[in-house]
């Protein structure tokens, strides 16, 4: 059985205050996911990573001024 899933809720802040989850840097963004729970991540990994983080997502927050690579163009 396969699962659609929709494309997540796209939110801005000032600052994100978090800490990657990856490597310990500065976040640059977070997410929540859809089987529940949170992960951030500073922009190289957010970005290396945005192909999946897209798919499990429900909301993503990003720091204003952040271009992540999950995000369609608009």
């Amino acid at each position: 059985m396969s699962t659609l899933l929709g494309t997540p809720v796209i939110a801005t802040v000032e600052t994100v205050t978090a800490r990657c989850d990856s490597c310990g840097a500065a976040a640059r963004m977070e997410l929540t996911l859809t089987s529940g729970g949170s992960l951030a991540f500073c922009g190289h990994h957010s970005n290396k990573l945005a192909g999946g983080l897209v798919k499990v997502a429900s909301k993503v927050t990003l720091e204003v001024g952040f271009e992540w690579a999950g995000k369609a163009p608009s």
